[in-house]
């Protein structure tokens, strides 16, 4: 096929706007129909215009210095990007490619256009959301970051923040600069789970979520920081990871803070639990040898009268009998107050006081309660059989009151190192809101008691239904837990 008969083909083919512009008049020899279209002009109305016509902000010396380095061949094409301008007066950025085409008598400009319309809405959308951006940024508090590990294992800041130097007390470009100042920063001691964090984000491509503490040479000062970023893969360049470092310092003091204030508040406790259970024995011992002492005394000397009163006074032997009675009675009050106070079985040894304490709780409620132990007999500190009885007292009353079980099964356990118990009952179970209810003092003594000592109890639903209490005591408690307890 001729070039004459496939040129009109490709010109009224094409979607970009071809212009044939004669190189005397430059006045438009032909024109396709993409660009009519966009124009809105007709064939015979585009033969009488130029592209200053459809290009009224076009610089009359521009082109013609353009047209003047094709011409002379100083340039094989030129480039332009103009607005056209409509025949209804809308406007439209086109970018232009000029040739020149030296075809014998009648040579001509060659342009060849692009509504660039939606490259600059792109462009425009870009730089709304770049600003939109550039604010949030700049109002959020810490250091906005990307960060890339290459599959070479070398690192790089690809951005940074302006929050940078307020946080790490270094520059943005000193950083992206030199990427290892930050692992610099890290405390030596916190490096390892700094990169174990990193590499474990890295394999799994799930979020990357650490603490640890940075030394700001500029000020000083130790500074703890939250990192957290999301990693996506980047094809032959490794992994990067967009997110925010911030300040938790303060965080992490008042956190430090309020452990402080409860391992002093758990001290306290344990020291009034032993203050009471102290005050409770030393009671206890007046009860049984004052009180005690006494009121067997006042039986015997009772006894004593009684049989020296004349047989015929029946009204006096009468009253003496009902005086007689009401001392036996005080006498059985006087040692259920005391072994109140603190069973002398404790004494005997933790193994005793429990199996007596469960044969006391089935008489009182009628509730079977199995005891077993692997071992006769338990040694234990007396702050740690007291706390280990209370305990048991405070869950065997919880489940009389509240459980409505008809058994309870209690096993002590005596290993190396610990010592453990369970007391399982086959009632109603616990639910997690009756644990949480502002007045349960009972368990919150219980846990409190345990932690006094270094132990732990939990409180739960048994597997079989009912619940289920657990305590552990290690046996291996230093001399300095057990001082703190009894101080």
């Amino acid at each position: 096929m001729m070039l004459a008969e496939w040129l009109p083909i490709v010109m009224q083919g094409s979607f970009s706007e071809i212009y044939v512009i004669d190189c005397a008049s430059l006045r438009f020899i032909q024109v396709n129909q993409a660009a009519r279209k966009n124009l809105q002009y007709a064939v015979t109305e585009m033969a009488r215009m130029t592209p200053l016509d459809i290009a009224p902000g076009l610089s009359p010396d521009v082109l013609a210095e353009t047209l003047h380095s094709l011409k002379t061949g100083n340039a094989s094409r030129a480039a332009l990007e103009i607005r056209h301008v409509r025949k209804d007066g809308s406007e439209y950025p086109i970018e232009f490619r000029l040739f020149y085409c030296a075809n014998g008598a009648s040579p001509a400009f060659i342009a060849i256009g692009n509504d660039i319309s939606a490259r600059h809405e792109s462009a425009k959308a870009l730089g709304v959301s770049e600003a939109r951006f550039r604010a949030i940024v700049s109002n959020t508090p810490g250091l906005v970051y990307q960060f890339l590990l290459r599959p070479d294992g070398s690192v790089s800041f690809p951005y940074l923040s302006d929050g940078c130097h307020a946080l790490l007390g270094i520059t943005a470009e000193s950083l992206r600069a030199d990427s290892s100042l930050f692992l610099e920063l890290v405390l030596p001691e916190d490096r390892a789970s700094y990169l174990e964090t990193m590499a474990a984000s890295a394999a799994t491509m799930k979020g990357w979520n650490w603490e640890g503490r940075l030394w700001i040479e500029k000020w000083k000062d130790i500074k703890w920081i939250n990192l957290r970023s999301t990693p996506r893969s980047l094809p032959g360049q490794g992994v990067q990871w967009e997110g925010i470092m911030t300040n938790i310092t303060q965080s992490k003091l008042e956190e430090a803070e309020i452990k402080r204030s409860r391992a002093q508040l758990a001290e306290l406790s344990a020291h009034v639990e032993t203050v009471k259970e102290n005050e409770r024995t030393r009671i206890a011992r007046e009860i049984h040898d004052d009180l005690g002492g006494n009121l067997t005394a006042i039986k015997m000397a009772l006894s004593l009268l009684v049989r020296r009163l004349p047989k015929d006074e029946a009204a006096l032997l009468e009253k003496a009998v009902y005086v007689d009675s009401l001392v036996d009675r005080t006498i059985e009050a006087v040692h259920r107050i005391a072994v109140d106070l603190r069973p002398s079985i404790l004494d005997i040894g933790i193994v005793a006081a429990i199996e007596w304490q469960a044969a006391e709780f089935e008489k009182q409620f009628g509730i079977p309660c199995e005891f077993t132990c692997n071992k006769k007999d338990i040694e234990l500190h007396s702050d740690q059989a007291t706390a280990l009885f209370r305990i048991f007292q405070e869950a065997l009353t919880n489940i009389g009151k509240h459980a409505h079980a008809d058994r309870v099964t209690v096993k002590l356990v005596r290993t190396n190192r610990n010592l453990r118990l369970e007391i399982v009952d086959n009632g109603r179970g616990i639910g997690a809101t009756d644990r949480l209810k502002p007045k349960s003092f009972g368990i919150r003594g219980m846990i409190e008691r345990a932690n006094a000592l270094g132990g732990n109890l939990t409180v739960g639903n048994a597997p079989s239904g009912g619940s289920i209490v657990a305590l552990r005591i290690p046996l291996t408690v230093s001399e300095e837990l057990l001082m703190k307890a009894a101080s």
